[in-house]
């Protein structure tokens, strides 16, 4: 009994260190940012580097704003914030309205083709973004589309299938009596779908909304692509990838890391607020009762 105790105490310990170590690894890099962005171009270049923000002649703790002065006051990177929350919101509300209608089809709805149409549906997602860029720029040329639409566009191709195909299991796994009962009342099936089955996939819709916004948000390879001719409409992660420092040579590494830090803050306030919403959304159907 008391090697059984013994190995149990063990294992716990094991399994509280294997924890902690996977929480720093996961956790630093955030960390490093923070601790970057306060720094000034003299102490980025201190050797060895510092854990916290340190004075280089007094070796005391000294935060410094200059890099968030920098990138605040620095226009093109403020109209990158907007541009992504316009593309990020309007591609997150689009892939939401489709791919809510399209669960509800696939989900309660009997008709024919149903189950080759969910295996299109998860084909599409396994296509790599780079084997449709050429030929989606080329299309937003001839088309003539703004950057910005042509973006939100684009988004929807890769968003769109993983927003049908998760809507599509929570339509499913919700009760065919409740669609009956509504059909008896009257109601039609747009009336059942707006007003009985949506409201019960709030979970759902806040799970695969919030994952589709930070995926838009931080989309980078056809943002880069389709804003090239365009300076005012490129969005945050473009921004931040062209910053040039005071020289020609300067990397600004303290300015990338602050406006780093502020184009994570919204995705940090969207999770902490709907954080409930998202663990019912993520657990919803793993129990059976």
């Amino acid at each position: 009994m008391p090697e059984n105790k013994a190995l149990k105490y063990i294992t716990n310990i094991a399994f509280i260190l294997l924890l902690i170590l996977i929480s720093v690894y996961i956790l630093f890099p955030f960390y490093w940012t923070v601790n970057s962005s306060f720094k000034s171009e003299t102490q980025l270049q201190m050797m060895p580097a510092s854990f916290l923000p340190t004075d280089p002649d007094t070796g005391n703790i000294s935060f410094n704003l200059t890099n968030y002065k920098s990138v605040l006051q620095n226009k093109e990177f403020l109209m990158g914030i907007l541009n992504s929350i316009i593309v990020a919101t309007a591609t997150t509300f689009l892939a939401l309205l489709a791919g809510s209608l399209a669960g509800f089809a696939m989900g309660q709805l009997r008709f024919r083709g149903k189950k080759i149409t969910l295996y299109v549906i998860l084909s599409m997602t396994m296509f790599p973004q780079v084997t449709v860029l050429t030929g989606l720029y080329a299309v937003m040329r001839a088309l003539n589309l703004e950057p910005r639409l042509g973006m939100i566009l684009s988004y929807m191709i890769f968003t769109l299938p993983f927003t049908a195909w998760v809507l599509t299991s929570f339509f499913k796994d919700l009760p065919r009596e409740i669609l009956e009962s509504a059909r008896v009342d009257g109601a039609t099936f747009f009336q059942t779908f707006r007003f009985i089955l949506l409201p019960l996939t709030a979970p759902a819709l806040v799970t695969t909304g919030l994952l589709t916004f930070i995926r838009s948000w931080n989309e980078y390879l056809f943002a880069l692509t389709f804003t090239s001719a365009s300076r005012m409409s490129r969005t945050v992660p473009v921004v931040i990838a062209y910053f040039t420092g005071a020289t020609t040579h300067q990397e600004p590494f303290g300015q990338i890391m602050a406006a780093s830090v502020i184009v994570t803050i919204p995705i940090v306030v969207l999770v902490l607020y709907f954080q409930r919403k998202i663990v019912k959304g993520l657990t919803a159907g793993a129990v059976k009762g």
